[in-house]
């Protein structure tokens, strides 16, 4: 068996090189070429078989249960790293059927990469090895049978040095069944008829992570940008897009070039299947941060008949991606309305363009596919591709708000009270923001318009803040704007038609020199007396895409929307931009302009008054205890352009936090005093004083006197009835310090003065000394009494803190 196998194998390869080098390719390898049965050799051909043996894997992109006639999908045969194969076969084969016939055998394949895969020579129906080497992945593409052809299996072969790994069941097959008819539609998810009563506004914001640095791959430096949203609120009735159905003439033009006009014609066709146009502008570069620019944001509203959403805007530069949502229902099974929707959205493609990457040339693609979402493995050169097949990262985020609610409502589920107060707090805002504490001057008149001709522009009127009662409480804009058009255009003529704005200006009927281009717009409210409005509804202006027609001329898409003013006030400028959509057919470089710059006039400067930001908070106290400073600023709001601003943009004010611990402060220690006795054992001392007492839990003083003991000499011993008489002496001169008491018996030999008082303390307070003295008053010739001197006692006093 081993070495029928080894023949087999063999022959398999000598099949795969000769037809390698005759350069047999699909379109070569009939199948007329099929030699007497060989694919179903090949099928009966298994080698050795292990249990539970999965190094090698046979994988379907997506990885589905069912496929869907004539869709394409990618296959791939892989090996578990450090695993690899040599050579494979794989073959798609209806489920039941042994091979023996071409009606056994499902799909059609298509091979990738000539380099690495081929249609097997006697085989043609089977996908084999270029040439046999190392390798550990390879990818064919796999057209699914027409309607009718059941289950199927898809079976590889591996082939690793001289052994043949072929699984019936495992991870080198693959079974798939044929979606049936009720399994199909893409964004189909029943839609129930919503039971809430009342309507709902609501907030849609657009925020776009379609970046450099989250999808660096290819991306578009020069032009990149969203285009204006489009969408509306609407009746199930009405689809503006859906996966798996085929785009409009205004979804096309929106998904190729951008342009919202077409869409917001057909959407306003619709008439009472659609309650709200929802708008947004386009945004440039597609990348910004929040605090340079505000996302897009739109609001819109929803009722009982009309719950559903639907918005797209487009990449721009792509062939025909978008990203956004459709039928997004807003009504709860609770007969509620939905608080918050939030959306992470990859791109879509809607089978116009088969362009490959951001900016290939135009290609339509004839006949147009279906709308079906991008994935990583739709082509190499797709900037999102990913060998693994893992998901794209999103692009952007859709976040959708409910911000009030009218008429009354009927939830089956209450709503809590944070939501009710939510709603009654927003509309109160409608009528009135303004704190009690904010004291303002009256509104001024409103400015002339912006705008002196037809064009929509601005008038401005402001207000003063008078007094501001609580610092804590910020004060709303002293600023307001509104739109306006220039003498003779308002929408309150006296005709008393209430018209719309002008939608935006259709493409230009040409795309090369001269054309025409119109713009519309409709009554949204007819006079009350029943007569007709006069008020046009079209306009109509030439415009050329191209002034050269030549073959070295480009194809231009649409220029964006004027950007913003740059100024509030006075002169400023404002641009616009557009890009390439097919570069000049003769190879040269589009000498084209891709931004127009242009003056804009807002409202005289002069009428503005300096615009401030509210204080901030204090910042803290400069000191952790006691007295220090705090600060607070403001920004200036109004344009540079308005000149200086005499306004301080900076408060400095005291503070005064709990008082810091001080602790207790003492002097320096004096000199020791003398000893206090003339012989013996005696004392001495020294002070010093307290400076400053311990305040708010400061430290405690430590002591103010200290003693230590002192010994000069030993005194002389006496007679017992000497001893007796000093003692004696002493406690009478303790007694009576005035009375002079008798020298001799105190001091035989000489005659001493009695002891004077003691001095004045020598300080009031925190521990001072006093002194006395006892002088020889006589002494006596014939003797020599080394006591015979003047003597002194010292003493503490007042050691009581100051």
């Amino acid at each position: 068996m081993e070495i029928q196998l080894q023949i087999l194998l063999l022959q398999c390869l000598v099949s795969s090189v000769v037809a390698s080098a005759f350069g047999f390719t699909d379109e070569i390898a009939d199948r007329s070429l099929k030699s007497d049965g060989y694919c179903s050799r090949i099928l009966r051909a298994q080698g050795t078989r292990r249990d539970g043996f999965n190094e090698f894997h046979l994988r379907v992109e997506g990885d589905p249960e069912f496929y869907k006639p004539g869709s394409n999908y990618r296959v791939t045969l892989s090996a578990t790293s450090p695993s690899y194969f040599r050579g494979f076969t794989l073959i798609a084969l209806k489920e039941g059927h042994e091979g023996n016939k071409d009606e056994d055998y499902a799909g059609n394949f298509k091979i990738i990469d000539e380099e690495d895969t081929q249609f097997m020579t006697n085989c043609p129906l089977a996908v084999t090895e270029s040439t046999p080497r190392r390798r550990t992945r390879i990818q064919v593409f796999w057209t699914a049978p027409p309607s009718g052809s059941g289950c199927l299996i898809l079976k590889a072969s591996i082939v690793q040095k001289r052994i043949i790994y072929f699984q019936d069941e495992g991870s080198l097959t693959k079974k798939l069944c044929e979606k049936e008819s009720s399994l199909e539609g893409s964004t189909e998810k029943p839609i129930l008829d919503c039971c809430a009563c009342g309507t709902a506004k609501y907030r849609l914001t657009f925020y776009g992570n379609w970046s450099e640095k989250v999808h660096p791959k290819d991306y578009p430096r020069r032009a990149n940008h969203w285009s204006a949203i489009i969408g509306a609120s609407h009746s199930k009735n009405y689809v503006l897009w859906e996966y798996g159905g085929y785009a409009s003439e205004g979804v096309k033009q929106v998904a190729e070039l951008g342009s919202p006009v077409k869409m917001e014609e057909e959407i306003r066709q619709k008439g009472d299947e659609v309650l709200t146009v929802i708008k947004a502008k386009a945004q440039w570069p597609a990348w910004q941060p929040l605090n340079v620019r505000a996302a897009p944001s739109a609001e819109f509203s929803v009722d009982r008949t009309r719950h559903l959403m639907s918005f797209l805007t487009m990449l721009g530069p792509s062939p025909d991606w978008n990203v956004g949502l459709s039928a997004e229902d807003l009504c709860t099974k609770e007969c509620g309305w939905v608080q918050k929707v939030v959306q992470d959205l990859i791109p879509w493609d809607a089978g116009t363009d088969s362009g490959l990457s951001y900016e290939s040339p135009n290609k339509p693609t004839v006949p147009q596919e279906k709308i079906r979402p991008l994935t990583s493995l739709d082509h190499p050169q797709s900037p999102f591709y990913d060998p693994e097949g893992g998901p794209i990262t999103s692009v952007a985020r859709i976040v959708i708000e409910r911000i009030a609610r009218k008429g009354e409502q009927c939830n089956i589920v209450p709503d809590n009270v944070d939501d009710i107060v939510a709603d009654l707090a927003q509309e109160e805002k409608e009528e009135d923001d303004t704190p009690e504490t904010c004291i303002y001057s009256n509104w001024s008149p409103w400015s002339a318009c912006s705008s002196s001709t037809c064009e929509k522009g601005k008038r401005m009127r402001q207000r003063m803040l008078k007094a501001q009662l609580d610092l804590s409480v910020a004060c709303p804009h002293t600023q307001d704007f509104e739109p306006c058009m220039g003498p003779g255009c308002s929408d309150e003529d006296a005709s008393t038609c209430m018209m719309s704005e002008w939608i935006t200006w259709s493409p230009c009927s040409v795309s090369c020199g001269m054309g025409m281009r119109s713009r519309e717009r409709y009554v949204k409210q007819f006079p009350e007396d029943g007569s007709t409005c006069t008020l046009p509804t079209e306009e109509t202006e030439k415009c050329i895409v191209n002034e050269d027609c030549s073959p070295s001329s480009c194809l231009m898409s649409e220029w964006g929307e004027w950007e913003e003013c740059s100024a509030t006030c006075g002169m400023g400028m404002r641009k616009r931009q557009r890009m390439v959509k097919m570069p000049p057919s003769d190879g040269t470089m589009c000498k084209v302009d891709l931004t127009q710059v242009e003056k804009c006039m807002m409202p005289e400067c002069h009428t503005i008054p300096c615009m401030l930001s509210p204080w901030s908070e204090w910042s803290d106290c400069s000191v952790t205890c006691g007295k220090g400073l705090r600060t607070r600023q403001r920004m200036l709001k109004s344009p540079l352009e308005l000149g200086e601003c005499s306004e301080e943009l900076e408060q400095v004010e005291k503070c005064m936090l709990p008082e810091c611990p001080t602790d207790c402060m003492v002097s320096e220690w004096s000199e020791w005093s003398e000893c206090n006795k003339s012989c013996g054992k005696g004392h001495m001392i020294r002070t010093r004083m307290i400076k400053l007492e311990p305040q708010f839990g400061g430290a405690l003083c430590p002591e103010t006197v200290q003693r230590k003991k002192c010994k000069i000499r030993k005194c002389n011993k006496g007679s017992s009835d000497e001893k007796k008489r000093r003692k004696e002496a002493r406690e009478k001169r303790r007694s009576k310090q005035t009375r002079e008491e008798p020298e001799d018996e105190q001091h035989p030999g000489c005659k001493m003065k009695p002891w004077s008082t003691w001095t004045q303390c020598s300080k009031l307070c925190g521990g001072g000394i006093q002194e006395r003295y006892m002088n020889v008053k006589k002494k006596f010739k014939n003797l020599q009494f080394t006591s015979c001197k003047d003597k002194k006692e010292i003493r503490a006093c007042n050691v009581h803190p100051c």
